[in-house]
Parts: structure tokens; sequence; C-alpha cells
């Protein structure tokens, strides 16, 4: 690798707090400097002047990316990478990579499980067991819920919104989608608006990334549209719902019930939305497993280490794809 710092290697930055196994990693194959956060004013002049590669486990903006005199790519952990100024790495010149496909299969079972528990109020069922209710009162009561006869729709039908699909095809449950275009081959009832889908299920599944364009796109309207069956499930980005509207939804009875594994200010999740009894909350655990998240993590480094020794990136995001590596 091209010299960087004493020692002969490129200077990486870890931004965040990856787990041991990502960190030693990157530690063998680098010069690895870590940082709580991006904050331009926590570098050195010395720092700034050989940092070449980013690995971002949480957000890095363009005021950083401008601080660093030599950045070439910045490798982030997640198939999205809202968190990361992409448009003006790109325009910079600075190759950007996520993690893509290597998630999928567990981010598409966490929605199916999602929406199981969400049906069926497991989580509630299952305090009524530990609360001793089964014992002083008799059965959980039955279920205003089922998958069965449902019709579910899939907003963004991506990698993981077409793996979820498959599983719910397994369930025997019809499914439609919306994307920004139809998808070919790809054997599903397309609807060219999100209105247009949610008038046409009762299960919608919210699998998109947070930009400008999904911003609050499930909104009180589109909750209407699903119909007092309805239920909702985000398995995406907090910031594609309206949640307040989701709330006054939910209590109000415009919709059955909701699952959510994302909110728009994680760690902080809405008081209106603990308070509903039928929202089941996760804390954002999507692909939250060992095995999962060290393939991620291993990706990530397998990006860096491709475009240092080879000069490619595995898996460059959209904005960044016309960058090519510095000579």
């Amino acid at each position: 690798m091209t010299n960087s710092s004493d020692d002969g290697r490129v200077t990486v930055l870890v931004v965040g707090q990856p787990s041991d196994h990502r960190v030693s990693r990157i530690a063998a194959n680098f010069d690895m400097v870590r940082v709580e956060e991006a904050d331009p004013t926590q570098l050195t002049p010395e720092l700034a002047g050989r940092v070449r590669g980013i690995a971002a486990f949480g957000a890095v903006g363009a005021a950083f990316i401008d601080a660093l005199s030599k950045i070439e790519i910045i490798a982030s952990f997640g198939v999205g990478y809202d968190s990361v100024d992409a448009a003006h790495a790109g325009r910079c010149g600075v190759m950007v990579t996520n993690t893509p496909d290597v998630l999928t299969e567990e981010v598409a079972d966490t929605a199916v499980g999602l929406l199981i528990a969400t049906v069926r109020e497991f989580s509630r069922a299952e305090a009524w067991l530990r609360d001793g209710l089964w014992a002083s009162r008799g059965p959980y009561p039955l279920t205003r819920g089922t998958l069965r006869g449902r019709r579910a729709g899939i907003f963004g039908m991506g990698r993981i919104g077409q793996a979820i699909a498959r599983r719910l095809d397994a369930f025997g449950l019809p499914v439609a989608y919306h994307n920004r275009r139809q998808i070919e081959d790809l054997d599903y009832t397309y609807h060219p608006t999100l209105d247009a889908l949610a008038q046409s299920v009762d299960t919608l599944i919210a699998v998109v990334p947070g930009n400008a364009s999904t911003a609050k796109a499930v909104n009180a309207e589109i909750l209407r549209a699903l119909g007092p069956a309805g239920v909702f499930v985000n398995i995406g980005r907090g910031t594609t719902v309206d949640e307040p509207a989701l709330a006054a939804a939910l209590a109000n009875g415009t919709i059955l019930a909701a699952g959510l594994d994302v909110f728009a200010d994680e760690p902080h999740v809405p008081q209106a939305l603990l308070d509903l009894p039928n929202a089941t909350l996760l804390p954002h655990v999507g692909s939250a497993s060992i095995h999962t998240r060290d393939a991620m993590g291993d990706l990530l480094v397998d990006n860096l280490l491709a475009w240092f020794d080879q000069g490619r990136a595995v898996t460059p995001v959209v904005e960044t794809a016309h960058v090519t590596a510095r000579g």
C-alpha cells in the first residue's frame, strides 16, 4: 500500500464505535486512528493531512470531508448511507461505499417476524404470561389481526424488498409494490404511486432509504388508505414516516396496528408511540446478529482493501460510481 504513515501504511480514520472484530481487521491492515464522531474541530493539522480513508460507523458530513485534504474513500457500515453526505463526496472525487447484500436475508427475516408479532400481538401475549395473567385471568384474548386473507404491499422493492416478498409468497399472501420505477421480469403487481399501493392493500411494509424524496412519505393520507384493518411495518428508515400522523392513526383506529424497527430521531422514540398498545417497537435490530454484523464489517474492510490495493471499490454507492482512484 502507498505510504501514508511513518510505518508505511495507509491511514484510515474509524468514526463511531465498531465491534472488536471490525477494529481488529482494520488495525491489521491500516494505520488506524479512532474518533467518536466526525467533528472537524477534533482533527489536528497533521492528522487531517494524512487520512486517506474513513471507516464510517457514524455520520460523516460535508465539513468533515472538506477538512481532510487527502481523503479518497469513505467506507460506510450499513446498506443505508443517508448519514454520509455521498453527493458532496462525489463532487469532491471521494468514493463512498456501503454494505449491501450481506444483510438482506437477516433484515427480511426481521421484517416478516415483526409483521407476525404485530398482527398476532406476541409481545403483549408474552407480557400477559410473564405478569401471571394466564394463571389468574385465563388465556390471552383472541387477536383481531391475522395474516390470513391479507394483501401485502412493499414500499421499496430493492434487494431487501424482494427478499421480503419471497417470504410472503411462502405465507400465501398476494404481494404488490411501489418503486420509483417498475422492475422488469418481477412477477408482482406494480403501482406507480404510493397512494395507489396503499389503496390496494391492507398491509404496508416500508423498506425505502431515508432521503428528501421519501421524507414523511407515509403520512395520514396513506394510512387512511390502508383502512381500519391496516397494518404498517417499517424496516427502512424512520424519516420516511410522519410519526405524529402514525401515532394518531393508531390511537383513533384509522389502522389496526404498526410494527416499527426504525425511528426518525433514534434512539429517541416518541412517547405517543410508546404509549400505544397496538404499536410493536424494536430498537433498530433489523440486521443485528453477530453473523450478519460481522459480514457487514468484513465487506466494509474489503472495500478499503480493494480501493488501496487494486484501485477499485467492491460496492460503490450510486452517487460516487463515477469516482476513480487517484494515481
